[in-house]
Parts: C-alpha cells; structure tokens; sequence
C-alpha cells in the first residue's frame, strides 16, 4: 500500500516528541511515516456468516498485490474494532473478547512502507517504524504479502485494583491463557472476514526477538503471532 493511494492524513508534526497509545513517537524511524485515518468502514456486504465459515481456511499462497485502504479498513474493524460505545469496565465495546474487557491484545500492522499500531478509537493507523519489516511475520509469501499483523499483548493492561472482580488476573500463567485466547478470537475474526471477502489469511508465528527492539516494545509487552492477509495468488 503506497502512502500516495492514503486517504487524508494528520500531519505528521502533530505526533513529534508525543505518544500514541503508550508508544513513543520520538524515534527518526516513524517520523517518515504519517498518520492514516481510515475511511469509515463498510458493515454491510461480503458473504453471510454461515457461508464465511464454510469457507474459512488458510491459505498460503498470497498475492503482492495491494489492499485497497477501505478493504484495510473494514478488515481492522472487523478484527478488533469498537462496535458499541459502552461495554464493561466503562470502555468501548470490540468485535473481538478480552478477559474483563482488558483490550490487551494490540495489533501491529506490517506494510511494505513501515510499521503502524491500528487504534481503534479513533480509528486510524498511528506510525511506529518507517521500513519493509514484513519479514518480522515470517517467511515466504509473508514477506512479500500487502499486509500483516503481529499481535502484541500488553500486560499493564490488566487492571489488579481492588475493583476487579477476577482475583486470578494478576496470575502471571491466567494472564497467558488470557492473551493467548483473546489473541486467537481476533484472529478467528480477520479469518472469517477474509472467507467473507475473498481474501487468503495465514495465521502463523513470527520473529519474537528482533521484533521486540524494532518496535519499540517495553518489558510489559509480548509478541504473539502473525497472520498475513492479501489476495490469493491467481495460479
């Protein structure tokens, strides 16, 4: 996806030396990259859920070609958009889960330009890293596909005050089970969008360790996975 086919987009002075969701902004690598505001997506369409998970599978043999912004768009508000405005714990509503609604689990997403983290309020793609780290997903038709996203989960969003009904949260091997499923029902989700649509998905591990220090990442924050969506290759 070429930074020419974006939509409008912030400047990018208005994230110098500032954060986005805990992540600093002040490293030379993002400051190549701008903000994308992605279009409103599209909730209506596609195949019905009974006919998406007949054809849900994985598929390897993904196309270079690119995503179009408004199919990237309702791709990430399927997989962990905001649906209602209110939910438990006083946050907004995801399409996907989390234990005691901890919106744990962030989602990096890997285009051949640099790296973003997809927020979903206010629906938009704040820049991390300039570069090609597609690579970082894997290998194969990961490094060459239009998109990828590695999951991150980021413990400090457990909430262990006193107000917290679930006491086994600050469990270290809970909060493991925690991430890992709500990992995977995000995942289920772009699945089931790409059988939907058309689309080749490929839900696979990635480069833990090179990773970490590319993207900034603190202590508190855990590479997961990968899952690399395009348009399936034409044999």
């Amino acid at each position: 996806m070429k930074r020419r086919s974006f939509v409008k987009t912030l400047p990018a002075v208005t994230l110098l030396g500032g954060t986005v969701s805990g992540y600093s902004l002040k490293s030379s690598g993002s400051l190549n990259l701008l903000p994308v505001i992605l279009p409103k997506p599209e909730k209506e369409g596609g195949k019905t859920l009974l006919a998406a998970i007949q054809e849900r599978r994985t598929t390897r043999n993904i196309s270079s070609k690119e995503l179009t912004l408004q199919v990237l768009s309702n791709l990430l508000w399927a997989a962990f958009g905001v649906n209602r405005e209110r939910a438990s714990f006083n946050k907004p509503g995801r399409t996907a889960p989390s234990a005691s609604n901890s919106q744990e689990i962030d989602l990096f997403v890997v285009l051949p330009e640099g790296v973003y983290l997809y927020e979903a309020v206010p629906h938009r793609l704040a820049p991390i890293v300039a570069g090609d780290f597609r690579r970082r997903a894997g290998r194969g038709r990961a490094a060459t596909a239009p998109l990828n996203i590695i999951y991150v989960a980021d413990l400090t969003r457990y909430d262990l005050g006193p107000d917290q009904p679930d006491r086994a949260i600050g469990d270290p091997e809970v909060q493991k089970s925690y991430y890992y499923t709500d990992t995977g029902f995000i995942a289920q989700n772009v699945y089931l969008f790409a059988a939907s649509q058309g689309l080749a998905a490929w839900f696979h591990n990635c480069d833990k360790e090179d990773t970490v220090g590319e993207f900034k990442l603190g202590p508190k924050q855990k590479v997961l996975f990968a899952q690399t969506v395009g348009y399936i290759e034409e044999n």
